[in-house]
């Protein structure tokens, strides 16, 4: 293991020592568990970038030969 220093909010160091102490375990051995399972749900969640989802941006019709004549879609005659 490494030794890792994290600066928390007051009150959720609060909650998580209380937690632990409950738990019959260490602060350490709580933030250890708590990342591990947030990362574990992390990768089960679909991304949300439609660049890499490949879902489309738009919801509009766009002529076929828009690439060739943008041009003139764009600014007209």
């Amino acid at each position: 293991m490494h030794r890792t220093t994290i600066m928390l909010p007051e009150d959720l160091k609060s909650q998580a020592v209380e937690y632990a102490r409950e738990c019959g375990s260490s602060l350490g051995e709580v933030v250890r568990d708590s990342l591990a399972s947030w990362l574990k749900e992390r990768k089960k969640r679909p991304r949300k970038d439609p660049l890499i989802d490949d879902v489309p941006v738009y919801d509009v019709h766009v002529p076929e030969d828009y690439s060739l004549n943008h041009d003139r879609y764009l600014y007209g005659e």
